[in-house]
């Protein structure tokens, strides 16, 4: 990540990277599996190897995220830059939820990571002059929804905050709560960073990091992209196969 001064943060740009890679590989394997191709059958939905990896991706990017708008705030980005980034992460979520209500119609995305996203930006972005008190007020989000649940918070238009008491069915939901805190503590913790060990965000990485931090430098493309290239590569993959084997059986 740059600033307006054009330093960059590349220590930054890494740890996305790496949230960026393990979410390829997640996806991949969750490609494979939806078409058959990943033996034997695995269950993405309930199996804690693939719930609990999913869960650790959100909360790296959201935390890169939180510290992002730390680094935005602390460079002078005003509203105007802000909101045309913002819109684009927006933009964003509508055309994953026209992709997804394509491919799964009955668990089409209405609320998942890009519109949290987009909403918790907001959130955080009016939060962040609380400095210190970003932990305790992301504590607060993160407990919340174990304490309070109601039927209201069920609906498809309601759902988004995240006091549910079940889980709607979809390919991907991240719910402002309790996931704003995690943006929140991300947030706190560049602030914190930024003062005290600012070393830490903009020294240099090792070369073999440096690969990572270019790929965390595009992480709205990369994630944009990612599923139609694997998805397109699979299902060509599918045809010459099949192909193949008509051929080869006359």
């Amino acid at each position: 990540m740059s600033t307006s001064t054009g330093l960059r943060f590349d220590r930054l740009d890494a740890l996305r990277g790496v949230a960026m890679v393990w979410m390829a590989v997640f996806h991949l394997c969750f490609d494979l599996n939806f078409y058959g191709l990943l033996q034997p059958r695995q269950n993405f939905y309930h199996d804690p190897f693939w719930t609990q990896q999913r869960t650790a991706i959100v909360s790296l990017f959201l935390l890169c995220a939180g510290m992002g708008q730390a680094l935005a705030l602390q460079a002078g980005q005003g509203w105007p830059r802000f909101w045309r980034r913002w819109a684009q992460v927006a933009g964003c979520a509508v055309l994953v939820s026209l992709g997804s209500a394509w491919m799964f119609p009955k668990s089409w995305i209405s609320f998942g990571v890009l519109h949290g996203m987009a909403v918790m930006l907001v959130l955080a972005r009016l939060a962040a002059p609380l400095r210190g008190g970003l932990w305790l007020l992301g504590a607060a989000a993160l407990v919340l929804p174990w304490l309070v649940k109601h039927p209201f918070f069920d609906t498809p238009f309601t759902n988004w905050v995240g006091l549910v008491t079940r889980k709607p069915v979809t390919e991907d939901y991240v719910p402002v709560l309790p996931w704003l805190g995690v943006m929140l503590w991300g947030l706190a913790a560049g602030q914190w960073l930024l003062e005290h060990r600012r070393g830490l965000l903009a020294g240099a990485v090792p070369v073999a990091l440096r690969p990572l931090a270019l790929l965390g430098r595009w992480p709205l493309s990369f994630y944009m992209l990612h599923q139609p290239v694997f998805i397109g590569a699979i299902l060509g993959a599918i045809v010459i196969l099949v192909v193949y084997r008509l051929i080869t059986r006359r």
